[in-house]
Order: C-alpha cells, then structure tokens, then sequence
C-alpha cells in the first residue's frame, strides 16, 4: 500500500521560502492581481509579501525565466502576464507534451509507480462520491504528476509541471456544471485502463480526449 501524499505537501510543511514567494507570485501574476506593465520593486514586494531581499531576487529572476516577468535595464522589473493567445497555445502545446508523457509511461511505468498511479486513480472515485471539486481538483494533479514521472523524462516532466502549474489558474473562477466531476472521473478512468492493459494507443488517444474536453472546459483538468 502506497501512502498518498497531496501535491504541495512539502511546501506547506516547512519549504523554502524563495518557492513559496513565487507561487504566490506567479497567482498574483496569472490571476491578475498583479497587472501587466505593472513595475515591480524589490522593496515593495518585500513589505507586500512580508520577506526580505533574497527570495525576492531569486523569485524575480525565474519569473523572468519563466516568462512572466520582463527586466529592462536601468528600469527595473514589469509584469508581462498571459494573453488569451498564451493561453490558447500553451493548452496545444501541453497537449503534444502530455500525449507524450503518457506513452512513454506506459511503456516505462515501474511497478511502484503503477501502484501510486492507482492509488491516486482511486481517491479520485472516492472524491468524485464525496462530490469535492476542492480535493478532486488537488488529486487530479497527482494523477498526472504520476504521469510525467513514470515517463522517466526529466525534461519533459519539468515542462510540464510548468504548464500544469500556469493552466491550473486559468481555472481559477471556473463554474463547475453538475456532472463535471463525474465526467473528469470517467476520462482519467479511461487513461488508467490503458496503464493496465499496457495500451499506448489507447492512452494516447484517452489522453488527447481529456485534454481536448478539458480546453472546451476552460477549466483544471
């Protein structure tokens, strides 16, 4: 038996405090609290987030690498954000990416993954019942997290922890209809059934569905 743990798990228990300023930052940043061509200063986020200079040039310098920062010389930092076209074509792009990771999982998934991948397959039943789009929403992460690392790639599972990571606000004020939780249920059901029946086909196209429903849904996956 495989002991779930919930994806951010280790942030919330004592991790570094440069990871949890660019979390928060990034939220800020993705749902628009702070604006795009809005100047950043040091001194203010330390006062805003209640942190010193250190995490805050090292949050700065990999927003920048991330893209949703701009340093100019002799200026400082600007937000830069996402457009509606960002978003549009990191879901293609995520798309690629995760059809991907799933065939690769299949063919590489070690036994201990598998159980965690099932482990995580079932709490997401026992949410859906619970009717919890909170933990269902939390769970879902894992689901694919369990993915990009079965697929024994760093790269690409670094890629898309990112997407994952920007895509979950997106999602950020969704309406939920009453079937949705049911629904993702039974798209990651059809993606776990391919993991069992070692059918990288059959992922793939499971996959393609899950996230070409989920892009119609505007919403976390």
């Amino acid at each position: 038996m495989v002991t779930y743990k919930f994806p951010g798990d280790k942030e919330k228990n004592g991790g570094p405090i440069s990871n949890s300023l660019l979390s928060k930052l990034q939220k800020d940043i993705l749902t628009g609290k702070l604006k795009a061509g809005q100047k950043l200063t040091e001194q203010e986020l330390c006062r805003e987030y209640e942190v010193s200079r250190t995490p805050v040039r090292e949050a700065l310098r990999q927003l920048e690498t991330d893209g949703l920062v701009e340093n100019i010389l002799n200026r400082g930092a600007f937000v830069i954000g996402m457009s509606e076209q960002d978003y549009e074509d990191m879901f293609e792009m995520r798309k690629i990416y995760e059809i991907q990771a799933v065939k690769w999982a299949i063919e590489r998934i070690t036994e201990e993954e598998m159980d965690r991948l099932e482990e995580t397959f079932e709490f997401m039943e026992f949410y859906t019942l619970r009717k919890d789009i909170d933990k269902m929403l939390t769970i879902n992460t894992g689901f694919h997290q369990v993915i990009y690392e079965a697929s024994h790639n760093r790269m690409l599972r670094k890629l898309l922890s990112s997407y994952q990571s920007f895509l979950k606000y997106k999602g950020a004020e969704a309406v939920y209809e009453d079937d949705y939780l049911q629904t993702v249920l039974e798209e990651h059901r059809d993606i776990f059934k391919a993991f069992k029946d070692k059918d990288v086909k059959a992922g793939a196209l499971a996959m393609e569905n899950h996230i070409d429903r989920a892009k119609e849904r505007r919403c976390g996956l």
